[in-house]
C-alpha cells in the first residue's frame, strides 16, 4: 500500500513540477556564464564618470554639509560640475553650494548621451519609471528614474536616477535576452510576482519544498523498485521498459544531485530561523573611529592633486576616517584606490598593521567575545573567496569565542570589515553554495573541469526530469481520453 502511494505521489507531483525542474536545470547552466540580473558594472561606471575638475571647487565639504554630520561624503562630477554626495544620495554642488534638484527628462537625456558617448538625438525617452520594472527589480532605491533607449544597434536601454543625476543601470538586448533564459526563470523573477516580496518568497519556498519531496520519493522508489535477480543481471533488476526504464536509470544516477540542488536552492531563501541569525554585532566605527571629520578636509589644490595622481584622471574622492585619522580615498580610472592622509597629503603605501586592527577589536572582549585566533591570509579560504578574484587580498581573519563563534575578515589596506561569518552562516554556506554551486576549493578554481562537471550533472538532471515529464504527460493524456 505504501509503495502504491509513493508511486502515485511521484507520478503526479513529477508531472506537475516537471516543467519547472526543466527550467531550473537549463537556466542554471546559463547562469554559470551570465550570473544574475543585469547591473551597472562598478568599473564601467568609474570609467564613464567624467574626471574631476578640482579647480572649480569653491565650497568645502563641511560647508556643503550645512551643519550635518554625514557618515559618508564623496566628491565627484555630477552634470559636468563638481559635487558632494552625502548619505542617502543627497547632493550639493561644490562650485556654488546649491543642492541638486530632481533631474528632469532633458537633463537626464544629456546625462545618458554623455555616458554612452553619443548625441542626444540618438537617445529616445521611454518614460519615468517609478515602480520597479523587470530590470530594476533588484535596485528599487535608484527609482524614480528616466528610462531611455539608445539607437546604437545593440538595443541599449539606460536608466538615469532623478535623485542622483547618475546612470543607475544600462542593459543591452543581449543582456536582457540572457536574463530571460537565465536569472529570471531560475529565480522566478517575473515582475508581477517579484513586486510582491511575500508572495514571491512563498512561491519559491513552497516550490522548493515540493521539489525536495519529489526527489526524495524518487530516490526511495529507486531502491524499493529494484529487483535482485539470481544470477544477478542488472538489466533484469529494473522492472521497467521504454522511456520509463530510462527515467528510472537517470533518476538513480542523478537523483542525489537533484535533491541536493533543490534543497540548497531552498536554503538560499533562509526559510529557518537559525539561517537568519546575525552573530556578533560589529560596529564599523571600531575600525574607522566614527564619521569623517569634514573640518579636517580642506579645499583641494589642483596642482598638488595632479602630482599625487601622477597624471591619471581623478574620478572621485571619498572623505573617510580610518583609525581616527582623516584620509582621502581617491579613485582614478585604475581599479586601485589611493589612500592619502588629509593632514599631510601623503599617500599611504603600506597596509594598516595587524596589531592596530586587532587592538581595535579587543573592546569586544568585554562583551563576551574574546579573540581566539588571528591570521593574515594571502589566499582565499572556504568562507572568504570570489570566482573573479574581486575580494581583496591579503585579508586579516579574526576568530572570536562568542556564543556564535564569529569569524571576521578585515581588509588591512583600507582598515575595513569585508565579511563576517558565524557558526550558522558557515553551515549555511555548505548547505547552499556548497551543494548548489559545488564550489569546493579542490575543483571550483579548476576550470574548465568545474564547468564540465556542473553541466554534465545539470544535463543529467534535465534528462531525468524530461523523461519523467514525458511519461507523466502520456499517462495523464490516456486518463483524459478514457474519461
Amino acid at each position: 500500500m505504501l509503495r502504491k502511494w509513493l508511486i502515485l505521489v511521484h507520478r503526479y507531483l513529477g508531472t506537475a513540477m516537471g516543467l519547472l525542474f526543466l527550467t531550473w536545470f537549463l537556466s542554471g547552466i546559463v547562469m554559470i556564464y551570465t550570473g544574475g540580473m543585469p547591473q551597472l558594472d562598478p568599473q564601467l561606471r568609474l570609467a564613464r564618470l567624467p574626471p574631476l575638475d578640482l579647480s572649480r571647487v569653491r565650497v568645502s565639504a563641511e560647508t556643503a554639509a550645512a551643519g550635518r554630520q554625514p557618515d559618508r561624503a564623496t566628491l565627484l562630477t555630477i552634470m559636468d560640475r563638481p559635487a558632494y554626495r552625502f548619505d542617502g544620495g543627497r547632493t550639493v554642488f561644490a562650485d556654488t553650494g546649491e543642492a541638486l534638484a530632481r533631474v528632469g527628462p532633458e537633463q537626464a537625456r544629456e546625462i545618458a548621451a554623455r555616458f554612452v558617448g553619443g548625441s542626444q538625438s540618438s537617445i529616445d525617452l521611454v518614460g519615468l519609471v517609478e515602480r520597479p520594472d523587470q530590470w530594476t527589480l533588484t535596485q528599487p532605491r535608484q527609482l524614480p528614474a528616466h528610462k531611455f533607449t539608445v539607437n546604437d544597434g545593440s538595443g541599449t536601454e539606460i536608466y538615469v536616477s532623478t535623485r542622483t543625476a547618475e546612470v543607475a543601470l544600462v542593459t543591452t538586448r543581449r543582456d536582457r535576452a540572457l536574463a530571460w533564459i537565465g536569472a529570471i526563470p531560475h529565480w522566478l523573477y517575473f515582475t508581477p510576482l517579484r513586486r510582491n516580496p511575500r508572495l514571491w518568497t512563498d512561491v519559491v519556498v513552497y516550490s522548493s519544498e515540493l521539489g525536495c519531496v519529489l526527489a526524495v520519493v524518487g530516490l526511495v522508489l529507486g531502491v524499493v523498485q529494484f529487483r535482485r535477480t539470481r544470477p544477478f543481471r542488472l538489466s533484469g533488476s529494473i522492472p521497467y521498459a521504454g522511456w520509463m526504464r530510462w527515467h528510472y536509470i537517470t533518476g538513480v544516477v542523478f537523483g542525489v544531485f537533484t535533491l541536493t540542488w533543490v534543497f540548497s536552492g531552498l536554503m538560499s531563501m533562509e526559510p529557518f530561523d537559525w539561517t537568519r541569525r546575525e552573530g556578533l554585532e560589529l560596529d564599523t566605527d571600531l575600525l574607522s573611529g566614527g564619521a569623517p571629520p569634514l573640518s579636517a578636509f580642506t579645499l583641494p589644490d589642483p596642482a598638488v592633486w595632479s602630482q599625487l595622481a601622477q597624471g591619471r584622471e581623478i574620478k572621485q574622492i571619498e572623505f573617510a576616517r580610518i583609525q581616527d585619522e582623516p584620509y582621502y580615498v581617491v579613485q582614478t580610472a585604475s581599479p586601485e584606490e589611493m589612500i592619502v592622509h588629509a593632514g599631510t597629503l601623503t599617500p599611504r603605501r603600506e597596509p594598516f598593521s595587524v596589531e592596530s586592527l586587532v587592538n581595535r577589536l579587543r573592546v569586544l572582549e568585554s562583551d563576551g567575545a574574546p579573540i581566539t585566533e588571528t591570521a593574515l591570509l594571502t589566499s582565499y579560504d572556504s568562507y572568504y573567496y570570489s570566482r573573479d578574484a574581486q575580494a581583496p587580498l591579503p585579508v586579516l581573519r579574526v576568530k572570536f569565542g562568542d556564543p556564535d563563534l564569529t569569524w571576521v575578515y578585515i581588509d588591512p589596506k583600507a582598515s575595513q570589515f569585508v565579511r563576517s561569518v558565524h557558526r550558522s552562516s558557515r553551515l549555511e554556506r555548505w548547505l547552499f553554495n556548497g551543494l548548489h554551486s559545488l564550489d569546493f576549493s579542490f575543483w571550483y578554481n579548476s576550470r574548465p573541469l568545474w564547468d564540465i562537471g556542473m553541466i554534465a550533472l545539470s544535463l543529467g538532471g534535465f534528462a531525468s526530469s524530461a523523461l519523467g515529464l514525458w511519461v507523466g504527460v502520456k499517462r495523464v493524456r490516456r486518463w483524459v481520453v478514457r474519461a
